[in-house]
């Protein structure tokens, strides 16, 4: 996807620029790579940097109410000072590390609802600064977690959405001020145990924390979170038989209080906590398996996708960055 704006904040004749990704797709811990391709104005430039941020839009918590903020998690600086000449064409490559915490905002090919990740290209000429437009990215699941989420869907669940919540999750190492939450639905068997699940990834290079939260149904009219919390290697993800490890908890649900944790005798245990905040619903949307996870019913038509990230990200701009 190309953008191209012209950068008004320096009036009438001032430089272009086109930020083009080689590769719109990724996954956490993978690159971007691309080009801005700058065009000079009717004067001579002096291009102080050009910084590429990857920016997300993010659900904030105030009093008892939400609102959605657009939040930049990563900034990556392209090029360093130069002039660009009047009418001058310059195009500066770049390759752009992901974090491994990015969230995920497609899988099979299909954007997830309530899902928005961007590429946003700030250009700084004599001390005033340009953010330009926004290009869409696709981050995909890493395997260790399309294995997970695979899982739910064997068992019957259904992808509801997906959101960004800021916040810190309790007793997690986790680098980035927000965290994912993915929500199912229960299938018909499990109505009367949980209310829905909802599924948060924290990735390293080494492996995975996974959080999983239960509306655990506790009387006719009344519910309690229930929370499993463990780690396991990307490796051993690969290899674990998660439709039977998350249906043995779900099981124990009817008969703990707060669940109990995973043990399968692999080198990740059950642990257990709460938030620094209360975690509200979001999830990915409904969702079909067929080999790799194929995507249906739900999601946004990708035909759309771009429309529907515009409004996203406008109505977080209202409020600022942060």
């Amino acid at each position: 996807m190309v953008f191209k704006r012209m950068l008004g904040a320096f009036g009438v004749g001032a430089p272009s620029v086109d930020t083009v990704l080689s590769t719109p797709r990724t996954r956490p811990g993978g690159t971007l790579e691309g080009e801005v391709r700058l065009k000079g104005g009717d004067f001579d430039a002096e291009i102080e940097h050009i910084t590429l941020g990857l920016v997300a839009r993010v659900e904030i918590e105030h009093g008892d109410g939400e609102s959605a903020g657009m939040s930049e998690f990563s900034r990556f600086q392209v090029s360093g000072p130069f002039t660009l000449r009047k009418g001058e064409d310059r195009v500066i490559p770049f390759t752009i590390p992901v974090p491994w915490e990015a969230p995920i905002s497609e899988i099979g090919g299909q954007p997830l609802t309530g899902m928005a990740v961007g590429v946003r290209t700030e250009l700084a000429i004599a001390k005033a600064v340009d953010k330009g437009d926004l290009d869409m990215v696709a981050v995909e699941p890493l395997p260790s977690q399309l294995r997970i989420l695979e899982a739910f869907l064997d068992l019957g669940f259904r992808f509801r959405s997906a959101d960004l919540e800021a916040g810190r999750l309790y007793g997690v190492d986790q680098e980035l001020p927000f965290y994912q939450e993915i929500e199912f639905h229960p299938p018909a068997q499990q109505r009367g145990v949980v209310g829905e699940v909802e599924v948060t990834f924290v990735a390293t290079p080494a492996g995975l924390t996974v959080v999983l939260e239960a509306d655990k149904r506790t009387g006719r009219y009344s519910s309690s979170d229930a929370i499993g919390h463990f780690t396991v290697s990307h490796e051993d993800a690969m290899r674990t038989d998660w439709a039977g490890e998350i249906g043995r908890w779900l099981s124990s649900l009817s008969q703990y209080g707060h669940g109990s944790s995973f043990d399968h005798g692999g080198h990740y245990g059950g642990h257990y906590g709460g938030h620094d905040h209360e975690r509200h619903g979001g999830g990915l949307g409904a969702v079909a398996a067929a080999g790799a996870l194929g995507v249906a019913g739900g999601l946004v038509a990708g035909e759309i996708v771009e429309e529907v990230a515009e409004e996203f990200f406008e109505g977080g701009d209202e409020g600022g960055d942060w």
